[in-house]
């Protein structure tokens, strides 16, 4: 390819919207641009690295035996609202109506469509297990869509679903998934962890997250040397909470004027934060929810949705509190408050004479205590770890990273077949609901993701198998016509081996070296001043020095030297040992 022709329009300015370094040198970079907000065109530049990433996802499903197919991205509501997700995805939902006032959705992800396409289909125990998937647009309406495209409102994604007739053909399944999803990263060449996750929306049992290492990720993961890993939604530690011998001090009302976070009641109380009880509102579909935790902590809100089951659950608007306890949200607590279920982390069991909301303005109670002041519904592990806390299986500080979820696996067991009807015939003749897994991987997400840990101060650095193009060829000069004639022959002998980009462009040096950095190209191929001699030179994209190649009788060493050079080429290890530094 031709860089004159080629429609890749880089950009010397950094766009004033980006977030990230990945945002930005992907638009900088002429990969993508900005359509709406969380949705973006993909240019020649990112459509080549997309199809890459896609190929690989691709031929690691069917090295696995998953057939791809392709499903509508509408969906009917009513297959949805069999399911219970038509409420449980919330706002995130993009729905529609058609012109008979029937309800639609941009699909966000298809387990009730496969379900409902497969239940009439298959019938018997003899045709499972079966895995399908395909490589699809996704929209979700994010709340606030950034970094890009990896938290966007239109994406593409891998989908499969397989369907089982036992739990062990479900895990045998799980686990050739979980081996594909490392080998994808593998080919990659991305520093990655697998970690367990929540279930979220999707549902069902175990789930584990593909992690994509970065120092700007949007997860929190906390890991251990042993092998533990899990995001912060779904983190545990074996924190022993402290137990005292305080005797019960008689409660008591006070005054705590315009006192409402926890800091300022610390403060003015003159106590300690382990000494204060949070109480956070919640609406469930069933109604209030009473959230309490020590004050010292952060309550994990995906545990708690996850504990009762109900992913609609959101955090009470201030309004709607006062209007339906009479109390401002900074006084609420549990002592007296009527008509909520009341759901307690594990750090207050052991607590005494401590501090909660008064339910009544500028009021709070002090020397509260369990079971004789209030009642506990549900105790449950609803609380953010942190790092340096004892790792869950070895007890080990737990260690802290940041990634980028780009897979994540799930057993669903039988909630949507149950649901949606989906049964087909055992051996021994009676019907049974099918057991079943799904397994995202983000394919957009992945660009991005790649981007924000393999880049430098100029530009990307692409790994070789997804890279737009493994070389570029530039002369310094198209004015000059030996090195213009070189360049055409190099590039004519090169380009049926090698996805070859040629900078024909009369433009400085100076700009197409760093367009070719930004671009992220592994390898380039320089015609300059040393032709004379007879060299080119040619460095790998990371490379400080470039080395000298002698064309003048033939170009037998070139040819060897690029598929040495190529062959070293390893981004991952490059930025190892830069850490190691």
């Amino acid at each position: 390819m031709r860089m004159s022709k080629y429609y890749a329009p880089t950009l010397k300015e950094v766009p004033n919207d980006t977030e990230i370094k990945s945002h930005e040198l992907l638009i900088r970079g002429g990969f993508i641009r900005k359509t709406a907000s969380g949705v973006y065109t993909y240019l020649p530049l990112g459509t080549k690295v997309l199809k890459k990433i896609e190929n690989i996802v691709r031929e690691e499903m069917e090295n696995i035996g998953s057939q791809e197919i392709l499903m509508p991205i509408i969906q009917p509501a009513e297959i949805w609202q069999k399911s219970g997700r038509w409420d449980d995805y919330g706002p995130e939902m993009m729905k529609l109506k058609d012109r008979h006032d029937r309800d639609f959705t941009l699909g966000p992800t298809h387990e009730e469509m496969i379900t409902t396409i497969i239940k009439n289909e298959l019938r018997s125990y003899k045709q499972l297990p079966i895995s399908l998937f395909q490589i699809a647009n996704k929209y979700r309406d994010e709340i606030r869509p950034r970094f890009g495209v990896l938290r966007a409102r239109e994406f593409i994604m891998k989908d499969a679903y397989s369907f089982h007739d036992s739990e062990e053909s479900l895990n045998e399944t799980y686990e050739k998934f979980y081996k594909a999803y490392e080998n994808i990263l593998e080919r990659l060449g991305v520093d990655y962890l697998v970690v367990e996750a929540d279930t979220g929306a999707i549902g069902g049992s175990n789930s584990h997250e593909f992690q994509i290492k970065a120092e700007y990720g949007e997860s929190t993961i906390y890991y251990c040397d042993c092998g533990y890993a899990a995001t912060d939604e779904r983190a545990e530690s074996n924190v022993v909470f402290d137990t005292t011998n305080e005797k019960e001090n008689n409660i008591n009302k006070v005054d705590t004027p315009n006192v409402k976070t926890i800091d300022d009641v610390a403060t003015f109380l003159k106590t300690d934060k382990n000494k204060i009880v949070k109480s956070l509102l919640f609406k469930s579909r069933e109604g209030w929810v009473l959230a309490l935790i020590r004050g010292d902590y952060e309550l994990n809100i995906a545990k708690l949705k996850t504990f009762l089951s109900d992913q609609t659950l959101t955090l009470g608007e201030p309004d709607e509190i006062y209007k339906t306890f009479g109390v401002e949200i900074g006084f609420i607590g549990p002592v007296g408050i009527k008509n909520v279920k009341i759901i307690a982390d594990h750090s207050i069991k052991n607590m005494k004479n401590f501090v909660v909301g008064g339910m009544e303005k500028d009021k709070h109670y002090i020397n509260v205590n369990l079971n004789r002041d209030f009642k506990i519904d549900y105790f449950a592990d609803i609380r953010m770890v942190s790092k340096g806390e004892p790792c869950p299986k070895c007890g080990d500080p737990l260690k802290e990273i940041k990634g980028i979820e780009v897979g994540q696996v799930f057993k669903l067991g039988t909630k949507y077949s149950e649901k949606l009807n989906a049964y087909y015939t055992a051996e021994n003749g009676k019907t049974k609901p099918f057991i079943m897994g799904c397994y995202g991987w983000g394919v957009s997400r992945t660009l991005g993701a790649i981007v924000e840990q393999l880049h430098d101060d100029y530009g990307m650095i692409w790994p070789r198998n997804i890279a737009p193009f493994e070389i570029v060829i530039i002369p310094v000069s198209t004015k000059q016509k030996e090195l213009v004639d070189k360049a055409e022959e190099i590039y004519n002998l090169l380009k049926d081996k090698y996805d070859v980009l040629y900078d024909d462009r009369d433009a400085s040096p100076g700009f197409k070296f760093k367009d070719a950095d930004l671009i992220g190209i592994p390898l380039k191929v320089v015609l300059g001043k040393k032709m004379k001699n007879g060299k080119v030179e040619i460095k790998l994209r990371y490379e400080k020095n470039s080395q000298e190649v002698d064309i003048s009788k033939s170009y037998d060493d070139l040819l060897k030297k690029i598929e040495q050079k190529l062959n070293e080429y390893d981004p991952k290890i490059y930025f190892n040992s830069i850490d190691k530094d």
